[in-house]
């Protein structure tokens, strides 16, 4: 990339799932899931708009491995709503491992949206459930908010963030990933299929020192 990208008054940062149980130590921990705290507090305060998600789930939760007896984690069934991968417990409502990051440092963010509190359905995306239909609502904020430029960082690359990215694309919103502000999971390729999908709806993935702009929060 020539030059740098630079952030205006209708640009938010949407940070994903920077918590506890995603990162080492965690139930369902992303490797080096803890690097992307520095750069994205860093990042947050040169936007004047920042939206936190939060994974959310009931104990009991559908994609949980341990609610489908002889399953196993990192397996994949048929859900009503098409494929789910089954995953260990993690970011159970109320627990520690569902508190963002300690050192994560976002104090003028204006939304923290909550996903995967559904029961039945999993919610990678910001935007929609796993069916790709039921909204979470995030897209009516941004749009009522004025906000046109989405910008991603957080965790998993190829799972939240990736999904996030491809529903804001396909919402209309132009859609920038901050990728060394992101690590993956990589579940059979899906780093690298990500990559894919996101460049064949146009998103953009930058690097934090492609990104400037004015200090907007302290």
């Amino acid at each position: 990339m020539v030059g740098t990208m630079m952030i205006g008054d209708k640009d938010v940062l949407l940070v994903v799932d920077v918590q506890n149980d995603f990162c080492p130590g965690g139930a369902l921990a992303v490797p080096g899931g803890d690097e992307v705290v520095a750069p994205i507090n860093a990042l947050a305060g040169r936007f004047a708009h920042v939206v936190l998600t939060q994974d959310w789930h009931p104990a009991g939760h559908a994609s949980f491995a341990s609610s489908h007896p002889g399953r196993k984690p990192m397996e994949v069934i048929a859900a009503p709503y098409g494929e789910q991968v089954l995953w260990p417990d993690h970011c159970v409502q109320g627990t520690a491992g569902a508190d963002f990051h300690p050192d994560l440092w976002v104090p003028h963010a204006q939304l923290i949206l909550r996903k995967g509190y559904d029961r039945e359905i999993d919610s990678y995306s910001a935007f929609f459930e796993n069916d790709r239909r039921t909204p979470t609502g995030l897209g009516g904020y941004l749009r009522e908010r004025g906000l046109t430029r989405v910008f991603l960082a957080g965790l998993a690359f190829d799972f939240c963030v990736g999904y996030s990215a491809e529903d804001a694309a396909q919402a209309g919103f132009a859609v920038i990933v901050i990728e060394d502000a992101c690590r993956g999971i990589d579940v059979g390729g899906s780093v690298a299929a990500t990559r894919r999908r996101l460049d064949g709806l146009g998103v953009s993935c930058l690097s934090a020192a492609d990104i400037d702009g004015p200090v907007s929060a302290g």
